[in-house]
Order: structure tokens, then sequence, then C-alpha cells
């Protein structure tokens, strides 16, 4: 019986790209990511880029070994709030992640697992206070 290849939904493509964004944030490979499931990293390939749609169980357990609840892979999708989805309106586009998406950047994750490294809360709390200061956010 010949395979039928899914058609990759915009859905689809946010889930990949957050599964990619929370693996590199841990500082995993896809290969650790594959041992940790049980399965091999090409399929962890396959689930970033959208060439396979991933199962709601194998979500939970991606979801387990990247230490995040599933909702985090859903965050920043049109249509995920109550508000979204009580109105009926249907997204029109969802970010792909491009060059003016922050999380879609290799400093930014040098940034957040930098700061994550920092021994201490007080640490922590200094360096917030240091780029809310820098950036004008002081509260």
């Amino acid at each position: 019986m010949a395979q039928v290849k899914h058609c990759v939904t915009a859905v689809d493509e946010h889930i990949g790209h957050r599964i990619q964004l929370r693996r590199v944030m841990l500082g995993l490979s896809q290969k650790d990511l594959a041992k940790v499931c049980g399965i091999s990293f090409q399929q962890i390939q396959k689930y970033e880029v959208a060439d396979n749609r991933i199962s709601a169980s194998r979500l939970f357990e991606i979801s387990t070994a990247l230490e995040t609840p599933v909702s985090f892979f859903f965050r920043g999708l049109p249509g995920n709030t109550p508000e979204e989805t009580r109105s009926g309106r249907r997204p029109l586009h969802v970010s792909d992640g491009g060059m003016d998406d922050p999380l879609g950047k290799n400093e930014t994750l040098e940034v957040i697992k930098l700061y994550w490294r920092l021994a201490t809360d007080d640490q922590r709390k200094m360096v917030m206070q240091m780029l809310k200061t820098l950036t004008g956010a002081v509260e």
C-alpha cells in the first residue's frame, strides 16, 4: 500500500519550530532528544521541519523530555486563546519564526542559556535589572 504524504500545515510547522526552539534552549542535540524519546534522530528532524506530523502521545513524550508543558508548543499560534477561539475567526497567518522573530535568533538562545547558568536568583535579578535599565524599561 502506498503511503500518502500529509499536507503540511502552519500548525505542524509551528509545533516543529517550537520543538527545535526548546531543544536548542536546553542545549540538546537532535540525537540527545531522540535517545530520551526512544526514536531516531531522523524522526526528530522530520518533526522539526514538519515532514512528519506528530501524534498527541509523541508530543506529550517530547514535552516531558524537554521539561515543558505541551501548551508550550502551541504558544504564539493564532486562535490559541479563548477569545480568538470563540470569535470564530480563522487565523490568516502564523509567524514563520523569520528574521523578525527574536526567539529564532541564535543570540537570543545564547542569552537565555547564559542567564539560566547564573548560580543564584540574586545574580539573575541583577542581570534583569541591568537589562531593564539599558532598555529604559525600569519600573
